[in-house]
């Protein structure tokens, strides 16, 4: 049985995530079996009303200042046997996938927020590195993104999902 997981970073929601995120992440997120949120929540009334959906695991992002003491910094799990790391600032481009698995030697996916611009593609050492973009503040890209993880028999398959 394959493991559905939607990926979140920099949403920067202050209140309800109601008409603030697209139908279409919202519909996503309703068939998740766990959401993850990569930072920049900003509110734990928008935290909430994705626990109501599944089961999230968030980190502190940049913006989140009323929810320090709530999130941690990074977190790593085990999703279906495929290790997932996840924080919310990776640096800088230049010798991301080296840092990445410097810090996380032990993960196959590392996810990572900040940046606001989406990034699905190979690290080193086996890792896949994933930024899902933001689901609500395009910023200079194309589209607003959030990322779809789909875990089946240890293997992960990530892919970047533009809204219109």
């Amino acid at each position: 049985m394959a493991v559905n997981v939607v990926v979140l970073a920099d949403t920067h929601i202050n209140g309800s995530g109601r008409g603030r995120l697209p139908e279409r992440a919202w519909k996503s997120l309703r068939t998740a079996d766990v959401i993850l949120h990569a930072g920049d929540i900003v509110s734990a009334e928008f935290l909430d009303e994705l626990r109501a959906l599944a089961p999230v695991d968030a980190v502190l992002g940049n913006n989140d200042r009323t929810l320090v003491g709530l999130l941690p910094e990074h977190v790593e799990l085990d999703l279906d046997g495929v290790r997932v790391a996840m924080l919310h600032d990776s640096g800088s481009r230049r010798g991301r996938e080296q840092r990445m698995l410097a810090r996380f030697p032990n993960a196959d996916l590392v996810v990572f927020g900040h940046s606001h611009i989406p990034w699905n593609a190979p690290g080193v050492g086996g890792q896949r590195l994933l930024n899902p973009g933001s689901a609500t503040q395009r910023r200079s890209q194309p589209a607003r993104t959030f990322g779809v993880v789909r875990i089946a028999k240890g293997v992960a398959r990530t892919r970047i999902v533009a809204l219109p």
